[in-house]
């Protein structure tokens, strides 16, 4: 058999090396890697390889470990593993698999080695989260738990494809591939099989897109960004370069992407891969298609940015007072209030990440956008009463009125360090996506999103903020209009052949009938959209602040149903933007870059494919989604900060001593997030701004509940109030940490925590009576005593 094999695989390849034709080779082949040499080892024979600790490991007949950044070669003495086959990756430990399995990690200086259960059976595997997952040369397939105490090989449902000799699998974003090998074909003559399979654990096996033939020979398949697979196939014994397939696990297709070197083993390192010869190391760094931004381009940017300057020129001579620089002296029309509400919801992140999701995966979020038509009746006709008719600034001071002072500031506190936290995201995520598809430095994106937002909002305060957001919701929604039309007009038949192609893939998918609380089921999506809602449109100082920015209440409710009719139009824009990417991408699969994640897949779009100066106009249409999120925050911020704690504990200051106050703190603050967003470009701290702003979120859904409960009960008062808050962040804390509960649930379930805590403790607790005249919805008509 083995004679057999080799024979085989020798005659295959010498059809290579001639020439077989094969549909990725009528195409231009574009060239993925620049390669240069890397290194050289005293001897060859590795059998497995991998990166730990940021250090290369080879291990054979010789163990060596190379410092990646010094390029230093170092032998190690001992004995790790000869009769290894391969090799998978866990963290910052290479599982060197063959007769046994063994961890090894690169720590100190040393090279660490402990062992784990040996394999069931012969077969090829890759780590999938905490999974060591094994397909065995017949239809078994393992899982070994490595995060368990004692981690045992447990055996799994078959897997769909025949027996075979030689799989090829790869592990990428929770999934596990397996591709190609040699297999019986008539007659029992081994044969190249070209099918591929992928597992979800939460799913099962399903058949994706073979292979071409071309490169079915000694392959070497590693998992490159987020969603793709580079597999490279031998040319046996023709001694020529190895063909590099790369395929994209969302649009399932498959486009040559030049040649690598002879070798072996092929080992993901920093942006690009390690091969072995051999005795040398080749370095492939990635050859991307952006980073020619063009001076056209930039000049279109600059205009923009010159009339959003000039907005804050203009309106810094109307700003007299802090009513002004806070409300605008509620002169602003509804119509220009909605939009801006609109605009301060639709961030540079949203923007991106709704046609990402949509070219991911398919319409089952659509939903949810569209919950705010439900909600705006709610909104009108319980809670702005309350926000108009009080005389208040800040959406904070009606929790004083109904509770006490403490109640009211640690919403305050709440609202003022989440948004400082959620400002630095809102600049930096978007700087990521900019800087790899334009090539346009991140620090440079950083700076000109926060320094020119925090200037013209300290000059022109909530007036140069929302006229700033009517003009950048402009070329946000045209910029995607524009976009949508030019790809419908590039794809292959035009609309139906657009619409046909999705409609094949399932990306037309909106509804998941299931009861299941950990999936986005329908009844997740919808009830949970709308529970979260709340959340911004009832509690969030720079939603609720342009409701108090119009001439009255019917001004105001006009406003909210102008954001909810923009919704539903710009829900389908950008969802049906999503779904077009997928159908361009897919007929052009050779375009997409490996080294970006999903969510930069507008951006890539932007820059590859539109023309001079339009290109510049969409780009900033990124930047004015970013800056309508990061304006309205400053402001918002500044008001709370002013309203709730400087006016409130220092009263006998003038209308002009608080405008000073709200211009210096827009400014320091403007200054402070955009540190924030350098620090994040410039270290490796994300994980710990994530687990920061998580403990943050756990706040929305208790804020949102303090407003519920003092709107929508007589009998609850502020120790009840503070016991509900602590009850609703506990709760969410164990929810989300104990349960596999669907985030979009988590703002509903701490409202109701907050509320039913609340009032069942202020039923409990003795209490001194007070007015309630006004601050219920059982009172709101009634003439509030002072």
């Amino acid at each position: 058999m083995k004679l057999g094999t080799k024979a085989f695989i020798l005659i295959t390849a010498l059809q290579v090396c001639v020439g077989v034709p094969t549909r990725a080779q009528e195409s231009e082949v574009r060239q993925l890697f620049e390669w240069s040499t890397f290194g050289k080892l005293p001897s060859t024979s590795v059998r497995c390889a991998g990166v730990s600790e940021g250090a290369l490991v080879l291990v054979g007949d010789s163990t060596y470990v190379i410092e990646t950044e010094s390029l230093r070669v170092q032998a190690v003495e001992g004995r790790f593993g000869a009769t290894h086959s391969m090799s998978a990756s866990w963290g910052d430990e290479i599982l060197c698999i063959g007769e046994e399995v063994v961890a090894l990690r690169w720590q100190d200086g040393a090279l660490r080695r402990r062992l784990l259960p040996p394999l069931p059976t012969v077969g090829s595997g890759a780590v999938v989260e905490n999974s060591l997952y094994l397909v065995s040369t017949s239809d078994d397939f393992w899982a070994l738990d490595l995060a368990a105490d004692e981690p045992t090989w447990e055996r799994l449902a078959g897997w769909p494809g025949p027996p075979r000799q030689r799989v090829t699998v790869v592990a990428l974003g929770g999934h596990f591939y397996v591709f190609g090998g040699l297999g019986a074909g008539p007659g029992g003559v081994l044969q190249l099989l070209t099918d591929v399979y992928r597992y979800r654990p939460d799913a099962g096996w399903e058949r994706l897109e073979d292979m071409p033939a071309m490169t079915m020979v000694e392959l070497e398949a590693v998992a490159m960004g987020t969603s793709h697979v580079l597999v490279f196939g031998s040319e046996g014994d023709c001694g020529g370069s190895r063909q590099v397939l790369a395929y994209h696990t969302i649009t399932d297709t498959w486009v040559q992407m030049g040649t690598a070197p002879p070798g072996g083993a092929v080992i993901p390192l920093d942006a690009g891969v390690v091969t072995l010869g051999d005795t040398s190391l080749h370095r492939g760094t990635l050859v991307g298609t952006t980073g020619n931004f063009g001076l056209v381009n930039y000049l279109v940017l600059g205009a923009y940015f010159l009339v959003l300057v000039g907005m804050g020129f203009y309106f810094l001579s109307r700003e007299r007072s802090d009513l002004d620089y806070f409300l605008a002296r509620q002169r602003i029309p509804w119509w220009a209030a909605g939009v801006s509400i609109f605009g301060t919801q639709l961030s540079a992140i949203t923007f991106m990440a709704i046609p990402a999701t949509a070219f991911a995966t398919d319409w089952v979020y659509s939903l949810g956008q569209v919950t705010i038509v439900l909600l705006a009746p709610v909104i009108i006709y319980v809670y702005l009463p309350f926000f108009r008719r009080l005389d208040v600034t800040t959406a904070y001071e009606y929790l004083e009125l109904r509770f006490s002072v403490a109640v009211r500031l640690f919403g305050s506190a709440a609202f003022v360090l989440f948004q400082l936290g959620r400002m630095g995201i809102v600049i930096f995520l978007p700087a990521i996506a900019l800087s790899a598809a334009t090539g346009m430095s991140m620090w440079a994106a950083v700076l000109l999103m926060g320094l020119l937002s925090t200037l013209y909002t300290t000059l022109g305060g909530i007036e140069a903020v929302v006229w700033s957001d009517v003009l950048q919701v402009v070329v946000l929604m045209g910029g995607a209009v524009l976009s949508l039309g030019l790809i419908v007009s590039s794809v292959e038949g035009g609309a139906m052949g657009l619409l046909s192609t999705a409609a094949a893939h399932g990306k037309f998918h909106a509804v998941n009938l299931t009861w299941d609380m950990a999936t986005a089921s329908v009844w997740v999506v919808v009830v949970g959209w709308t529970l979260s809602n709340l959340v911004p449109y009832t509690a969030d100082q720079t939603v609720v602040q342009r409701y108090l920015t119009t001439k009255d209440e019917a001004a105001a409710a006009r406003s909210i149903w102008t954001n909810a009719a923009l919704t539903i139009p710009a829900t389908v824009i950008f969802f049906g933007l999503g779904t077009a990417l997928f159908v361009f991408y897919h007929e052009h699969a050779a375009a997409l870059e490996p080294s970006l994640p999903v969510d930069a897949i507008f951006p890539l779009f932007i820059v590859q494919q539109l023309p001079v100066g339009v290109a510049g106009l969409l780009v900033a249409g990124i930047f004015a989604a970013a800056m309508s999120s990061l304006d309205s925050s400053l402001n918002s911020v500044s008001t709370t900060l002013v309203t709730d704690w400087y006016r409130r504990f220092v009263p006998e200051t003038t209308e002009a001593q608080r405008l000073s106050v709200a211009r210096r703190l827009t400014f320091c603050l403007g200054l402070v997030v955009t540190g924030t967003g350098l620090l994040l470009a410039s270290f490796d701290i994300n994980s710990l701004w994530d687990v920061f702003l998580e403990l943050l979120g756990l706040l929305g859904g208790t804020l949102a509940g303090l407003f519920a409960l003092g709107i929508l009960t007589r009998r609850a008062h502020a120790a009840g109030a503070l016991a509900g808050v602590v009850a609703s962040v506990a709760a969410l804390y164990l929810i989300k940490t104990l349960t596999a509960v669907h985030f979009f649930l988590y703002a509903g379930i701490g409202i109701m925590t907050c509320v039913v805590v609340g009032y069942l403790t202020s039923l409990v607790l003795p209490h001194d009576r007070v007015s309630l005249e006004g601050l219920t919805l059982f009172t709101v008509n009634s003439s509030r005593a002072d």
